[in-house]
């Protein structure tokens, strides 16, 4: 399963100092989580922020809440999100605001990982954020106690590890040739035609897209232009990236105005913006028209 980046402009990074310590979780569970990340900021006033859609489905578990609320442009602005807010897939980025101190760990799960957990079809987490309460009604709260109970950021991970392994490796699982489609889509999004994935699977591309959607929260198409994005942004935070045309056709985009347009629809960042801070300077003079 391919690694994933949280898109979010280096600008906007260097705003907000915080501590991180980042956690894999036991090997058992690398098909359903990918990454743990902890965070702890300071008291900050109340920041805007603006998050490339991912290929994950994150679960924060708030050891501190936040002030966290949907900014514009976003059609909810003002509208507060829970704490522990689970965010399932989009086809959009997420526009947010948020102050005060925060501390907790973000979970990246896989769909595999989410639909065992939460047993329900993620299209009904596309595009939203739910309360981890919500969703696992008291064990989440009992989960974060025992998480707050732990002295350190390795021995709470850990704590993670044993509560995902008694309920994910018992939990329902997607239908064989969803999770096979996606991890053909995770693994070449590029210029992925979606007739030869169905062929690939034995499904008309009809009811690929019919049963995708609602076990994964997105059609395959729309999975594979994300997926496509963050390859991008990966080889762009290289410290050496490639040159812009080099980086649009590894990526499968037709051109590099295609990957501008892209990055720029699904970011709310061209590539330059989002490579504004050193080291990527020198790049900026290869780049695309804004």
């Amino acid at each position: 399963m391919p690694g994933w980046t949280l898109v979010v402009s280096r600008r906007e990074v260097a705003r907000a100092p915080a501590q991180r310590v980042f956690g894999l979780p036991h090997p058992s569970l690398a098909a359903h989580v990918l990454t743990y990340t902890a965070h702890d900021y300071p008291r900050m006033e109340l920041m805007s922020w603006r998050v490339a859609p991912l290929g994950v489905v994150t679960v924060t578990i708030d050891l501190e809440v936040p002030i966290r609320r949907l900014a514009a442009p976003d059609p909810q602005q003002g509208q507060d999100l829970p704490a522990s807010p689970v965010t399932g897939l989009r086809d959009r980025p997420l526009t947010l605001e948020q102050g005060g101190a925060s501390r907790g760990i973000i979970l990246a799960m896989t769909p595999l990982g989410a639909y065992a957990l939460f047993g329900l079809p993620l299209r009904e987490l596309a595009n939203t954020n739910i309360g981890l309460g919500d969703l696992l009604g008291a064990d989440a709260h009992l989960l974060s106690e025992q998480i707050a109970e732990t002295s350190d950021w390795p021995g709470r991970f850990r704590v993670l590890d044993n509560y995902l392994a008694a309920r994910l490796l018992h939990g329902p699982t997607l239908a064989r040739p969803v999770q096979g489609a996606w991890q053909l889509v995770m693994a070449s999004p590029r210029r992925l035609r979606i007739s030869t994935l169905a062929e690939q699977i034995g499904w008309t591309r009809q009811h690929l897209n019919v049963r995708f959607r609602e076990q994964i929260g997105l059609t395959p198409k729309t999975v594979a232009r994300i997926a496509r994005l963050h390859h991008a942004a990966s080889l762009l935070s290289q410290p050496m990236p490639p040159s812009w045309s080099d980086v649009a056709q590894r990526c499968g985009y037709a051109d590099q105005p295609h990957l501008n347009r892209d990055f720029r629809t699904l970011t709310g960042c061209t590539p330059t913006e989002y490579l504004t801070d050193a080291p990527a300077r020198q790049q900026q003079k290869r780049a695309p028209h804004s």
